[in-house]
């Protein structure tokens, strides 16, 4: 972090500098007379926003070894250590923009919140930066769970808590958040690979990879997901998460064209991954990290394991070895862990270096102490000796940080209605929706009374949410308010279906409606929230109504 000359104010060095060079950028398109794209100035924004950023840029012409230096800085501004940070920020002369004043040289700044546990302040505390220790913690649980096979994942949702310096830009820089994120652990002797690879491998993504990244550039290739094969990515299981993140990306409505998957370079590299890529969707706010997918190969595991003397290994026992001759005299004699009261013992390196030359399986290796009795000199391993090897896993980690997503479907899914600037519509996509159906009485009379009670009991028991608004305003009011609060279908109920029990659908989108029967609608409905169906295939299968119009 930096701090300010005059005022003390701390700020982030590695955004002040990337926030001081996009500012130096869009002042040199200014002075050029070049028309900064919207989604640079952050044209989402509201107007007096954009009038103060107006007022900040100021139009000065950099020479071009200045805007390519600058945009290759920006491109690697997340592989810069402090040293590094300090220097371009002496050398490039960046101030903070509050004030122009100068700032001091970065020093480090613990992102951990500090606390003290119980009464006195001898045993300090941390509030946890990721809810992912807690399923390394269980894994003895959750491996018995999976009846301890191969390979298995675990889920958590909670809070997280990061002592950000300065917390700005909405829900993206807090120091309180919700994340979710799931483990996947897997035996890495296996070569790391995913049985369902196989599903997802012509997938195409957008990949930002490293050596693009050094390269400063920030141009992105499409290719598939086969590129594990070319080592972009480092293995199938991470691929397959990867290609898993974008379909569920998609089907929550996020626009592939806003999309890319950002590979880590090697000093942002957190220390326990392998390989470690983002999923970044494209804001207002520029490219924002939604969900991070990380090899975190057994560091977890293996740190667990030496703090608390639990070995969380899984026991996989290996047939088949063939017979080999041990002195198992020298291995008596020779220190070793002493485990259960079933004299069972556990032989760790370097101490059984002649067992694992012989039976070439690195780690653990689990003995009877029946073995060692009387004059046994020889072993045949696989047999006698029932041997077993514990297998430390790879895990992957999925992390996906919910506050991120809001600001997307707020980016994304918030607009106006074409023609009519004072009607909003919020285009959330019915699976992420909570309230699915609108249920609309063309009256509040108590004829419509069973009918609304009728369909909305069919709807609950097929799991859908609805609700009902039986207010005295008009049709096209009720539509335009609901639509705002994002419920995508709506059902309306009028004086024709108390004679012929019939009734209209109406997408919220579109406007367009479709009539049929209460049993047809509402099997229409099922098969829409079941991605059975689309819009488009229940709007071509039922008959077109026309006589209500939903947007009076």
């Amino acid at each position: 972090m930096c701090k300010d000359s005059k005022t003390g104010d701390f700020l982030r060095a590695d955004h002040l500098l990337e926030n001081v060079l996009e500012a130096r950028l869009k002042g040199d398109k200014a002075a050029r007379g070049v028309t900064i794209d919207a989604k640079e100035d952050d044209a989402k924004v509201d107007a007096k926003k954009q009038k103060r950023k107006a007022k900040d840029i100021k139009a000065v012409q950099l020479s071009d070894s200045e805007v390519q230096e600058y945009e290759e800085i920006l491109a690697k501004i997340d592989n810069y250590n402090g040293v590094e940070l300090g220097e371009l920020i002496e050398r490039l002369d960046i101030r903070n923009p509050d004030g122009n004043n100068k700032v001091l040289p970065p020093t480090p700044f613990n992102l951990m919140f500090k606390t003290t546990l119980g009464p006195s302040s001898v045993s300090p505390g941390y509030l946890r930066p990721e809810t992912a220790q807690g399923q390394f913690l269980n894994f003895k649980k959750l491996l018995e769970y999976n009846q301890n096979t191969m390979p298995f994942a675990s889920a958590s949702v909670g809070k997280s808590f990061r002592n950000e310096i300065s917390p700005r830009s909405g829900l993206l820089r807090v120091r309180e958040f919700l994340m979710a994120e799931i483990e996947h652990f897997v035996d890495p002797e296996g070569g790391k690979k995913h049985h369902r690879f196989d599903e997802i491998k012509d997938l195409r993504l957008n990949f930002l990879d490293r050596d693009t990244q050094l390269s400063g550039k920030t141009r992105v290739q499409n290719i598939s997901i086969e590129a594990v094969s070319k080592k972009l990515v480092d293995n199938e299981t991470l691929g397959y998460f990867l290609g898993r993140i974008y379909l569920f990306l998609l089907r929550i409505g996020v626009d592939p064209s806003k999309l890319r998957f950002r590979q880590h370079m090697a000093n942002e590299m957190a220390h326990y991954a392998a390989d470690c890529w983002d999923a970044e969707l494209l804001t207002s706010y520029g490219w924002i990290e939604c969900v991070g997918c990380a090899d975190r190969s057994a560091y977890d595991l293996t740190v667990h394991s030496k703090k608390t003397g639990e070995p969380l290994i899984v026991r996989e026992p290996r047939r088949n070895l063939g017979q080999h001759s041990v002195n198992m005299q020298k291995l008596w004699n020779k220190p070793c862990l002493h485990w259960d009261k079933q004299s069972v013992k556990y032989f760790q390196r370097p101490y059984n270096k002649t067992l694992i030359s012989l039976l070439r399986f690195p780690g653990w290796y689990l003995m009877e102490k029946s073995m060692f009795l009387g004059s046994l000199s020889s072993l045949k391993s696989g047999q006698s000796c029932k041997m077993s090897v514990n297998t430390l896993l790879m895990s992957s980690s999925h992390l996906l940080i919910l506050g991120g997503f809001f600001i997307v479907f707020w980016s994304t899914f918030i607009g106006i209605v074409p023609g009519d600037v004072a009607r909003g519509v919020l285009s959330l996509p019915l699976l992420v929706a909570s309230t699915k159906v609108l249920i609309v009485p063309l009256s509040n009379l108590p004829t419509f009374v069973p009918i609304i009670r009728k369909i909305s009991q069919n709807l609950r028991r097929l799991g859908i949410s609805c609700r009902v608004d039986d207010s005295g305003a008009s049709i096209g009011k009720r539509y335009a308010r609901n639509d705002e609060l994002g419920i995508p279908l709506g059902i309306t109920i009028d004086f024709d279906t108390v004679k012929d029990d019939s009734i209209t659908l109406r997408e919220r989108d579109s406007t367009r409606q479709v009539r049929a029967s209460i049993d047809e609608i509402i099997a229409s409905i099922k098969s829409l929230v079941d991605n059975a169906e689309t819009w488009d295939d229940v709007f071509k299968r039922l008959p077109e109504f026309l006589s209500q119009v939903g947007n009076d």
